[in-house]
């Protein structure tokens, strides 16, 4: 495919401009046609040309590209989507390599092993028809069954104190002597894995459990995991939430559940190399995962971090860089960060010293938005036990934050988490840094009163969900953040020296970034810094 396709826009297009004296930078705001033709022919080796030609509409357009090849994908199992092990991620693939290609890059498919799990099913008979969310708990067994729902000490008045299957004792009395018996089992109290252990001890042939409807935080749908059980677990285990087990629990009620095997898939990540012409051992990698969830399309989450990151390599494609730039485009981060880990892991030691530094660019276009950065210098939230900060990842965060605050936009801290595919990276001591805009967070009235928006609504209010398509987006966020890629993108290109020491050249043209102004500061109360904003699952969680 031709990397000359469509990027006309009119739109904002943010121009920087740099006084002198006292490293004041100026952002300003105009509203301009479409990248000059000469975008296509010239070097784009200073700040200026790059961002001049890295536009909104010139992301939007592959996000379109993105949105057409879910619409097209009719998987039986997950039509809409990009899912990794589908032709709607083959297909993203493609576009992607096609494009790159075109540009003038090497580019490697990068083949990875990975379990593809099937859709769970949890469908109620009656006395309602009705197909609920469901997931399947880690560690549940196989299976298709039909057959009668069997409530189990459940406590669905208020206060919700339940403690249902948490001991063999709760099912004395219960008929499960049938063929199907289905076990439908309260969250609370115990964990997951003794509450089906237990039911498959009874004899139930499948477990539903659902979520407790104690507190607000435990209504909604809960899929977890059943280790370490009390022993093998062989039924197939999937999860509701609170209203559809209240559903489930009526008299009479009836339901199928539906645990099929897992099978091995070989999907590829995708990178694109230009070798340095100085430095050729001195790796700057920028990486965002290119798969969807199952709902669909995932064009926030995360077509944004794709689209920008392949629009500043096709604008960057003419650049000599003194560093080698590699680009990455991950595949099954939805399945648990499977693409970078894999790719990772399989470097040697002496390849994995190579690389300078990795950049992570994971939903950058968020509808309600917040600007923010990975903490490295916990300067907000401490980052979690176990989660390494590299040495060197500081000064990536303060090159965020200096552009943000040259173009006069105010921004907050992500928590430096390891929650997406810099997670790899940071565990084998390379620095890293990157930028966020929300998932399933809510925006707070002062967040509100600095970025605008909607208070009392998530980030993204379609993430993870069906509706995350190419509507899902705003404009000013995804704007801002592909002006940043692409700073980030030439500026580690010609020089790394503020993060692992290795000398380079300043960019044509270039003066320093002003101090930064620091992070607003709007996820701190009195009590603390809870929570980053970050991706707010449950798939570790065991009761």
């Amino acid at each position: 495919m031709s990397s000359r396709g469509s990027r006309r826009r009119t739109a904002c297009l943010v121009s920087l401009a740099l006084v002198a004296s006292g490293a004041t930078w100026l952002a300003t705001t105009t509203t301009a046609e479409a990248a000059p033709p000469s975008c296509l022919k010239r070097t784009n080796n200073t700040y200026e040309k790059l961002l001049e030609c890295v536009t909104l509409e010139g992301v939007r357009a592959h996000q379109a590209a993105f949105q057409g090849i879910a619409d097209a994908n009719d998987d039986e199992f997950y039509p809409g989507s990009r899912v990794a092990g589908t032709e709607g991620y083959a297909a993203s693939v493609d576009y992607v390599v096609g494009k790159l290609e075109a540009a003038g890059y090497d580019v490697t498919l990068d083949p990875f092993e990975f379990q593809f799990v099937f859709p769970a099913l949890l469908r109620q008979l009656s006395p309602v028809s009705a197909d609920y969310e469901t997931g399947t708990f880690t560690g549940s067994g196989n299976g298709d069954v039909t057959g009668t729902v069997i409530p189990v000490d459940l406590a669905l008045t208020p206060p919700r104190a339940s403690s249902s299957g948490c001991t063999a004792s709760d099912f004395t009395g219960l008929d499960f002597s049938g063929p199907t018996d289905i076990a439908l089992i309260q969250r609370g109290t115990c964990t997951f894995g003794e509450k089906a252990f237990f039911a498959q001890q009874a004899g139930a042939e499948a477990v539903v459990i659902f979520n407790q409807g104690n507190d607000p935080t435990r209504e909604g749908l809960i899929v977890g995991t059943l280790n370490p059980p009390p022993g093998p677990i062989s039924v197939p285990v999937v999860g509701a939430s609170f209203a559809d087990g209240v559903a489930l629990s009526a008299p009479g009620s009836t339901a199928r559940v539906r645990v099929l095997p897992s099978e091995t898939r070989t999907d590829y990540n995708v990178l694109a190399e230009k070798r340095g012409v100085v430095n050729p051992d001195n790796v700057v990698m920028s990486g965002a995962h290119l798969d969807s969830v199952a709902a669909g399309p995932g064009i926030n989450d995360n077509g944004s971090g794709s689209a920008a990151l392949l629009e500043t390599a096709l604008q960057m494609a003419k650049v000599k860089p003194v560093n080698t730039v590699r680009y990455a485009w991950w595949g099954a981060e939805e399945s648990g960060l499977l693409g970078s880990t894999a790719y990772v892991t399989g470097l040697s030691q002496a390849e994995r010293d190579r690389i300078a530094l990795y950049l992570n660019y994971d939903m950058v276009g968020s509808p309600n938005y917040v600007f923010m950065t990975y903490d490295a210098n916990e300067s907000t939230f401490p980052a979690p036990a176990g989660v390494p900060i590299p040495t060197g990842s500081e000064a990536i965060e303060e090159l965020f934050e200096g552009v943000y605050t040259s173009l006069g936009q105010p921004y907050d801290d992500a928590q430096f988490s390891g929650r997406s595919d810099y997670q790899a990276f940071i565990q084998a001591g390379i620095p890293s840094g990157g930028l966020f805009t929300g998932a399933e967070v809510v925006k707070t009235p002062a967040q509100q009163a600095i970025w605008g928006g909607t208070a009392g609504a998530q980030f993204d209010p379609c993430y993870h969900l069906a509706c995350d398509t190419f509507a899902n987006n705003s404009d000013t966020a995804l704007d801002v953040n592909s002006d940043l890629i692409a700073y980030a993108a030439l500026t580690y290109a010609y020089s790394t020296e503020s993060v692992n020491g290795v000398a380079g050249k300043p960019v044509p043209e270039s003066v320093p970034l002003p101090e930064p102004t620091g992070p607003e500061g709007t996820f701190c109360t009195t009590a603390g810094c809870p929570s980053g904003g970050l991706h707010d699952d449950h798939e570790h969680e065991s009761e």
